[in-house]
């Protein structure tokens, strides 16, 4: 009973975060019309490996207890310093502990839970770049989520826009691109679908015609 109420309140906390801001940048969440449903999530990150066996039951505890860090967004965006730091991305079991962060950290999340539990998920990462919105002097254009094959087809989640959001089924990247900007409203210029979210593999797939918006 405790834990199911810790865990509503870190729903409402990222319920009032998610709504807070007039410049929220681009990946913060969507308002919710409700908020997060309680859950009698794990004690510990070993035992949530243990007991969860699909993507839904990661979107699930995402979806009631992730907290956006608008400060962390600002940090990791690229600004007028060329040689600013950066910094380093949450390791699964920190974000389970206090899953608070932005869309690479939940993209990880999703990614490594997603493998440790059944590595026949083929988790993967995907890498999405927007026209760059400029927040505080800091320039905002790479979003992060996570995929997964089920029967065949695409499926994307741990999305810090939507979070618990399962996405799909998809033909193929290509398409989830074309929806998502669609679904965002913003033009997408270049995507990637990666086994890694660090900044050494920088080849961009752009995007096709079909994956931008008017």
């Amino acid at each position: 009973m405790v834990l199911a109420c810790v865990i509503a309140l870190f729903g409402v906390l990222a319920t009032s975060e998610r709504g807070a801001g007039a410049q929220s940048p681009p990946d913060a969440p969507e308002p919710r019309g409700r908020p997060a449903a309680a859950i009698d999530a794990p004690r510990q990150y070993g035992e949530a490996l243990a007991r969860w066996r699909t993507p839904e039951d990661i979107a699930q505890f995402i979806d009631a207890t992730f907290v956006y860090d608008r400060g962390r967004a600002l940090a990791h965006a690229e600004s007028a310093e060329p040689r600013a730091s950066r910094p380093a991305i949450h390791a699964p079991e920190a974000m389970f502990d206090e899953p608070r962060g932005v869309c690479i950290d939940l993209a990880r999340f999703g990614v490594e839970t997603l493998d440790r539990i059944d590595s026949a998920y083929a988790a993967r990462y995907v890498m999405i770049e927007f026209d760059p919105v400029i927040i505080e002097g800091r320039s905002l254009r790479r979003h992060w989520v996570a995929s997964f094959r089920r029967d065949g087809k695409l499926w994307i989640f741990a999305d810090s826009r939507r979070p618990g959001h399962v996405a799909g089924p998809y033909e193929s990247i290509d398409a989830f691109v074309a929806d998502y900007a669609r679904y965002r409203g913003q033009r997408i210029v270049a995507s990637r679908e990666t086994d890694t979210y660090l900044r050494t593999q920088r080849a961009l797939v752009r995007a096709t015609p079909a994956a931008r918006t008017p």
